[in-house]
């Protein structure tokens, strides 16, 4: 960093953002150590940000041709649109090249009071891809969620039903969510997956439900148990629609938010969210013996410790597991007991002999 004399004119070299850069200046010194000092003034006070090479675009505007090109490109459109729709209120009016490290920090301090920690590192992830883009595209220099660390999760979190909670829970359901909590519980699928099937995807013959967008991104096969099959051929069929849950309009429901919170409420279940169905759905097929590869394999996790997690029993279940002691140790003991009394009768009998 400094200047140098070349070929009849006297440059300065300085760094901005991690990049090198020269300017020529002049025939004189002291005018290129002036532009130099101004150039490090700018720097530390973040006001130089080579405009003359970058596009002045209000972060909205880039968000909205972000989500046109990329986002449509991907699963989970609808998602990623809520979330850069609530970035679009929080940044508003601000220009995409002044979001500074301060002001997604403050971000995220503010929304770690409102959601969960992983909600707001799905966020942040959105963002950052959305700098990155930005940065290929020649609207941005530098993408300052570089220096942003994601928030520590808890992913060790299991919650499930105990078998008299599912009744209380499915007799609380709108006419609307009942079938989708059923396949739930039956089937082991994603919310997600759920609302996204297709009739189309269902073979009534083989029983079983073929999943084309998965978390994975691989497809999967879903085996059908006689409820989940009949809750299916209960549902009525929109006559313009190819989905199976959907509206009037033969639209895919966009959530179920506001009847699921509802049912959970009047059913007096603390603590519980949609995707605990699914832990609910394989806990309770390894409490009823089956082996965790197989619900490994239902569940279509690739990693073994994933299903893991799953294997965690309700304290009713242990309690009845040791229940089972009682009988084979009162068992053990009456047989005890009669050696004993043989043995004593024997030992009478010798005596009586002599």
């Amino acid at each position: 960093m400094g200047v140098y004399f070349k070929s009849g004119n006297w440059y300065i070299d300085y760094s901005v953002a991690g990049r090198r850069k020269r300017e020529k200046v002049a025939p004189d010194k002291k005018l290129a150590e002036l532009a130099l000092k101004k150039r490090l003034i700018q720097i530390a006070e973040c006001k130089f940000l080579d405009l003359d090479r970058i596009e002045k675009i209000l972060f909205a505007d880039f968000a909205d041709e972000y989500l046109k090109i990329h986002s449509k490109q991907h699963k989970g459109y609808r998602t990623e649109s809520k979330i850069i729709n609530h970035f679009k209120r929080y940044f508003a009016r601000k220009y995409l090249h002044e979001i500074t490290v301060l002001d997604i920090q403050r971000y995220k301090t503010e929304r770690i009071e409102q959601v969960a920690p992983a909600t707001v590192n799905r966020a942040l992830a959105i963002l950052k891809s959305m700098f990155n883009r930005a940065i290929e595209w020649g609207k941005a220099r530098d993408n300052p969620m570089r220096k942003i660390k994601l928030l520590r999760e808890n992913n060790k979190r299991l919650r499930f039903l105990e078998r008299e909670e599912i009744g209380k829970l499915l007799s609380c359901c709108s006419p609307h969510l009942l079938p989708i909590v059923k396949l739930a519980l039956n089937t082991g699928m994603r919310k997600g997956e759920i609302l996204r099937l297709k009739w189309q995807d269902i073979d009534f013959k083989r029983d079983i439900a073929y999943l084309q967008e998965t978390k994975s991104g691989e497809k999967r096969e879903i085996p059908l148990n006689n409820t989940a099959k009949n809750t299916l051929l209960a549902m009525p069929k929109h006559p313009d629609s190819p989905y199976v849950f959907c509206n009037k309009e033969g639209e895919p429901y966009g959530d179920i938010k506001k009847s699921w919170l509802t049912a959970v409420k009047k059913a007096c279940i603390i603590n519980f969210h949609f995707h605990d169905l699914r832990h609910t759905f394989a806990s309770q097929l390894v409490m009823s013996g089956v082996d965790l590869n197989t619900v490994r394999e239902l569940l279509g996790h690739h990693s073994f410790e994933m299903t893991l997690r799953y294997s965690h029993l309700s304290p009713g279940h242990k309690k009845q597991a040791v229940d089972t002691l009682d009988k084979r140790f009162d068992t053990s003991l009456t047989l005890d007991a009669k050696s004993e009394t043989a043995e004593v009768f024997t030992q009478a009998q010798l005596a009586n002999n002599t």
